[in-house]
């Protein structure tokens, strides 16, 4: 279990549709805002382009993700992030449109390709040994970080050094190439039809199975985007300057591929929810620091360190997932467990924008932290309630209601049971 087995020619064309496809993504909020900011109310009709844009999008991941069919994978993709570019292209082509035609592109430019990170995690695994998946979500996690850690830069200087609305433009391109990606990629990434899954529609497996991994997986994005979006008010606070906040979260970001990569390079020993539990639990503990310590310097490396652990916790939901639900249904999975991570962030923004009005920043912080915790234990409880579940199946059946439960985890180690 290297990185060696993620090294491959497939891989690497995966990497670079999967940048094309996901950069947009990362671009589009703030994208939106330098878009309409010299207008009247120019701010506030940012924000809502970009809730138009997140709620497309946590409509389309659900919606879409348990449509895809392995068989005809690439296909739907390609739909998607065409739709995806179309409404991109839509934004940057009429800038001064009305509001109501802008609401209406930034939804279309979320929701068309909401199923896309789904089906391209779930190609991500096909290509690689089973030995291997691990390290291959390490590596879509580090990925990712450096794609988070580079749009906002990116946007500002083309908005603020060419034109406001070369950001979209660019996001349309990127999402444009990333369909020619698919088409040098597998047409489909489940080459076994399971009889068993015909019975029940994956919408159904996914929510009755796995909805602790989503309660978890949401806990995790949850209390980072709180800390995130708090940042600047925790500055303002503790009297150091805001112009601070651009540099820290990059500086997260930057740990957080660092995190992934950590974890990709061996087997850790416990369970999947066990280790999931650990990593949330160091995450919450630097994130109250964070809120805590008075000097600059300890705040980044509080949350540096908070986004190491939170790379590691995210790649542990995924496995668990993966584990979950049936494979015909990872897709689905992961475009639901998207979606609630989405709606997890939104719902932080108006978490903190109201606490913001009664407490102090650091404070805000803090709730957010218990409220991650919560989640947690939710998520642990249910993952323990449904392994005894399917304990008492196994003995009622003979052993053919669930999976042997010595059956290794990917990227778990042959001691490793099955959630």
């Amino acid at each position: 279990m290297t990185y060696r087995d993620v090294a491959s020619k497939s891989v690497l064309i995966w990497a670079g549709t999967a940048v094309g496809a996901r950069m947009p993504v990362a671009m589009a909020p703030l994208a939106l805002v330098f878009l309409v900011r010299e207008r009247p109310g120019g701010y506030t009709l940012g924000a809502a382009l970009a809730a138009a844009y997140v709620i497309g999008e946590i409509i389309g991941a659900p919606l879409l993700g348990m449509r895809l069919d392995p068989a005809r994978g690439r296909r739907q993709l390609a739909v998607g992030l065409s739709g995806g570019a179309v409404g991109f292209a839509g934004l940057g082509a009429l800038p001064g449109a009305p509001s109501g035609v802008l609401g209406v592109c930034a939804f279309v430019a979320g929701f068309t390709p909401g199923a896309v990170t789904g089906g391209l995690r779930t190609l991500l695994t096909s290509l690689v040994p089973e030995r291997a998946v691990a390290q291959a979500l390490s590596t879509e996690s580090m990925l990712m970080s450096g794609v988070w850690a580079v749009s906002p830069v990116a946007v500002a200087g083309l908005a603020l050094g060419v034109a406001p609305r070369t950001p979209l433009l660019l996001a349309a391109a990127l999402m444009a190439s990333s369909v020619a990606g698919l088409w040098l990629l597998p047409a489909r990434w489940d080459e076994e039809k399971h009889a068993a899954d015909s019975g029940a529609s994956p919408a159904f497996r996914v929510l009755i199975r796995a909805w602790p991994v989503y309660v978890t997986g949401a806990a995790s994005l949850t209390l980072l985007g709180l800390a995130e979006l708090t940042l600047p008010a925790l500055l303002e606070q503790r009297g150091i300057g805001v112009g601070w906040t651009g540099p820290m979260l990059a500086g997260m970001a930057v740990a957080a591929g660092l995190g992934a990569f950590l974890y990709g390079l061996r087997a850790w020993p416990g369970r999947l929810r066990t280790r999931s539990v650990v990593l949330m639990g160091g995450m919450s503990a630097f994130v109250a620091l964070a809120a805590l310590i008075p000097g600059a310097a300890g705040i980044a490396v509080a949350l540096a360190l908070a986004g190491m652990l939170q790379s590691g916790a995210l790649i542990t939901r995924n496995l668990s997932l993966r584990e979950a639900v049936p494979p015909g249904a990872a897709a689905a999975g992961y475009s639901v467990m998207y979606a609630a991570a989405g709606a997890g962030y939104a719902a932080t923004g108006s978490l903190a924008g109201g606490l913001l009005q009664v407490v102090a920043p650091s404070t805000a912080v803090l709730a957010g932290v218990a409220l991650g915790l919560l989640l947690t234990a939710l998520g642990w409880w249910g993952e323990v309630r449904g392994e005894a579940r399917a304990g008492v199946s196994r003995t009622a059946d003979g052993g053919l209601g669930a999976r042997a439960e010595g059956a290794p985890v990917a990227g778990g180690g042959d001691a490793q049971r099955r959630l």
